[in-house]
């Protein structure tokens, strides 16, 4: 790494997020004006410098959201930024409406784009290579002379750069001759690999005196490493958006970034009580997204630091650092020990201890859970994302194993489709409950539901809610299905996972049989023994 790159600090570096402008762009999201307020908010609690709020004067959701920030909005960290256009072609700066409405917005900062190709400048705008240079300089002196901070991306930059390395220079240097602050290099259609960015940079840094930033699209999946490549070449301006959202393959991910550059290049770039918010973060933003959290994310994935081979996991007994290139804490991650049919006798005792779970002087009860989770899972059983079932299992195996619950004399189902369309599912359960000197009650109930799992459950709960009150709060989250193998017809071997919860946390529960409500009986009874458990605990 450059000495310069190293000696950067947090107010020289700039992070700037575009989620709520570039990131808005993805297939899928559609953030309404208070989505738009929240994101923002969030973003700031990771200590970005910028926010890009969206284009207002072009969309009127965007130009709502500056209106409602002016009051709305309290950042602690970072500046709002308002995105535009330079003026059109022929138009005077002062007559362009889109260019008043940057003003109108009042925020501290614009960023405004501007073509640094000169087929786009001839094709896309019409215009000569000139009047774009002069739409440039006109805009820039109009915002600065009116109190602002502006920022200039250069879109196509490097397309641009390999046509004619010239002109787009020429555009920086108006941009700076003109006022601006920071001039950035996109890659607009996501085509360069790191090699190339750190060439191009470094020749443009060599060329240029103003402040350059980068912004990268990830259709190469490179993003986040061509952004890091522009740092070690000179850039002190780095945009990105949260989960790496964005048109087509999205942009470089603002969490990566921030993880990078902070944790593996020394860049204070945000301030540092704000790093372990990265995973809440990201995963908030996800959810106003309507986007499932990508679970194999860097440093905020939930699977970042997870362990699955037994290798890792042994090495990890002696000293987490061996296996994990950073402490999860640090970006507000964890680390998980998964427990497979790779799992060796390590990896169960850590997932113990993770479990809370002492496992010294065991030796034998863990040889057994070893044992077990591997012909189950060759069965179709899967305890990865089923930390509950894993833990009665284990518990199960102590000398101090919980008692069962119950013991099940029989349960039926059924599904009823009347004339007028009605469907009505319907369960009976027939258990025998232990008393404390040892006699057996029988108890039968029967439940309704939306359909055979939901009466199932509704059922046994109603059976055991007497002896166990805990289980009135108790309820089911989610429900997922997994065919696991076709034998022909509607034959197969069926995994379930149940998520529960009882409004204060959730505990996941696994069930395998070639019986679809065979399986969710075992993930019910899990869930609810869990539940009895830990409310017991």
């Amino acid at each position: 790494m450059s000495a310069d790159v190293t000696a950067a600090s947090t107010s020289s570096f700039h992070v700037f997020d575009t989620t709520l402008r570039d990131g808005a762009q993805r297939e899928g999201v559609s953030f309404s004006v208070a989505d738009k307020l929240a994101v923002a908010r969030l973003l700031d609690d990771i200590g970005v410098g910028f926010i890009e709020g969206g284009w207002p004067g072009a969309l009127p959701k965007d130009t709502e959201f500056f209106a409602r920030a002016r009051t709305e909005l309290k950042l602690r960290h970072a500046q709002l930024v308002a995105f535009g256009a330079t003026r059109k072609a022929g138009v005077r700066v002062e007559d362009d409406a889109q260019v008043r409405a940057l003003l109108d917005a009042e925020t501290p900062v614009v960023c405004l784009v501007a073509k640094s190709h000169v087929r786009h400048v001839r094709e896309a705008l019409r215009t000569t290579p000139e009047e774009n240079l002069a739409m440039v300089a006109d805009t820039v002196t109009f915002l600065v002379g009116h109190g602002r901070r502006v920022f200039l991306d250069c879109e196509h930059f490097f397309d641009g750069y390999a046509a004619d390395p010239d002109y787009g220079v020429r555009v920086l240097e108006t941009a700076f001759a003109a006022g601006a602050e920071v001039g950035v290099l996109c890659d607009t259609n996501g085509g360069m690999l790191p090699m190339g960015v750190g060439r191009v940079v470094a020749d443009v840094r060599a060329r240029t005196t103003g402040t350059l930033g980068i912004h990268c699209q990830d259709d190469t999946g490179c993003a986040v490493a061509n952004s890091l490549a522009a740092v070690e070449a000179g850039v002190r301006h780095v945009q990105g958006t949260a989960n790496g959202y964005g048109e087509r393959a999205g942009n470089a991910d603002t969490f990566a970034l921030i993880g990078n550059l902070v944790t593996k290049m020394g860049l204070p770039v945000v301030p540092a009580e704000c790093l372990p918010e990265l995973q809440r973060v990201s995963h908030a933003i996800a959810e106003l997204a309507n986007i499932a959290p990508d679970e194999h994310q860097p440093f905020v994935g939930a699977s970042a630091f997870a362990h699955k081979a037994g290798l890792h996991a042994s090495a990890i007994k002696v000293s987490p650092e061996l296996y994990n290139h950073l402490d999860p804490a640090v970006v507000g991650n964890d680390m998980r020990i998964l427990v497979t049919e790779m799992a060796g006798r390590a990896s169960v005792e850590l997932k113990g201890r993770e479990l809370g779970i002492e496992l010294a002087g065991q030796g034998d009860a863990v040889g057994r859970v070893v044992d077990k989770v591997k012909v189950l899972e060759a069965d179709g059983w899967s305890f990865e994302a089923a930390d509950a079932s894993f833990e009665l299992l284990l518990r199960g195996q102590l000398p101090d194993a919980p008692p069962p619950l119950f013991e099940l004399e029989s349960y039926k189902t059924s599904v009823e489709h009347w004339g007028n369309g009605v469907v009505v599912s319907e369960a009976t359960v027939k258990v025998h409950l232990l008393n404390e000197d040892g006699t057996r009650e029988r108890v039968i109930s029967t439940g309704e539901g939306n359909g055979p799992v939901n009466a199932l459950d509704n059922a046994l709960r109603q059976a055991l809610v007497g002896r166990y009150p805990q289980l009135a709060d108790v309820s089911l989250a989610d429900y997922k299905v997994r065919i696991l193998g076709w034998k022909g017809g509607t034959s197969a071997t069926t995994r379930v996972l149940i998520d529960t919860t009882d409004g204060v946390g959730e505990w996941t529960t696994v069930g395998v049989h070639s019986n679809i409500v065979e399986a969710s009986w075992h993930a019910l009874v899990d869930a609810l023994t869990y539940a009895v458990l830990h409310r017991r605990r």
